[in-house]
């Protein structure tokens, strides 16, 4: 029987209740994986910059894999430590495209340290206050390497959209989306939650069937694929409740934990 030597988690819709909190099951079960003597990833779209809720949850300890693979983040000295960015030219070419096609979306670029948006792209009330970005002109806004550039559309399918934009910039950028909105999210090409989680286990030298991984959105299907074990919490969506090999309870009721409890309890 092969044994569990890593955990890789997706928080959002995953690990964390809807309300963005780390519940005290679920932070009593990533100690269980720490006195294991297991490693847990934290693998997210999320920023580095909205990591600190999380980060104390696990003691400002170990590394979080962030903006989908663009970026890895050492949670006790809240620094990146390794970044996969998209060129300036890169930018440029997939916003050109895209606004021919899609004259309808608006654009925001996620970097290292911040996050902008142009003018047009329409920030609801939870945006304003979570992305807490600055408005500039399109050309300063590809104008330096970005982690992820994010297209949005006021209503548009998210999986439409996704589809769209990945045979327009495809051969560009590796597009994915992870929320109920039509926001799809583009990374460097190739770089995906899999392959930066494909590099970090090789250099604690842990192959894919001794990690159990656990998402909810299609940017987890990379990772959920990759991984020797992959779980889907309940409330997940369908392509990846197609996609896993087991299903766990939903994030509302700490899905996560319940089976890290039976793994490591």
């Amino acid at each position: 029987m092969v044994s569990t030597r890593l955990i890789a988690t997706d928080l959002d819709g995953t690990a964390l209740r809807s309300d963005g909190s780390v519940s005290p099951r679920t932070a009593a079960a990533f100690s269980l994986v720490e006195r294991a003597g297991a490693t847990l990833v934290f693998v997210t779209g999320r920023p580095p910059r909205w990591m600190g809720n999380v980060a104390g949850a696990v003691r400002h300890r170990g590394l979080a894999i962030c903006a989908n693979g663009a970026l890895v983040y050492d949670l006790h000295t809240e620094r990146i430590v390794e970044s996969h960015l998209i060129e300036p030219g890169v930018l440029s070419e997939a916003v050109g495209r895209l606004r021919d096609r899609i004259p309808e979306l608006s654009f925001s670029v996620e970097y290292e340290g911040g996050f902008a948006h142009e003018s047009g792209f329409r920030l609801d009330s939870w945006d304003s206050r979570e992305l807490s970005g600055i408005r500039v002109e399109m050309s300063a806004l590809t104008a330096r390497p970005g982690a992820k550039l994010l297209a949005f559309h006021r209503d548009m399918d998210p999986d439409i959209l996704h589809a769209l934009v990945d045979d327009t910039v495809g051969d560009l950028l590796t597009a994915t989306h992870s929320s109920g909105r039509a926001l799809i999210e583009m990374s460097a090409q190739g770089v995906t939650k899999a392959s930066a989680l494909a590099t970090l286990a090789e250099r604690h030298l842990v192959v894919a069937e001794e990690v159990v991984a656990f998402g909810d959105m299609p940017n987890d299907l990379p990772m959920l694929s990759w991984a020797g074990t992959s779980y889907a919490v309940a409330n997940a969506h369908p392509h990846v409740l197609a996609a896993v090999t087991h299903v766990t309870a939903a994030n509302d009721e700490d899905g996560v934990a319940i089976i890290l409890e039976k793994i490591f309890g």
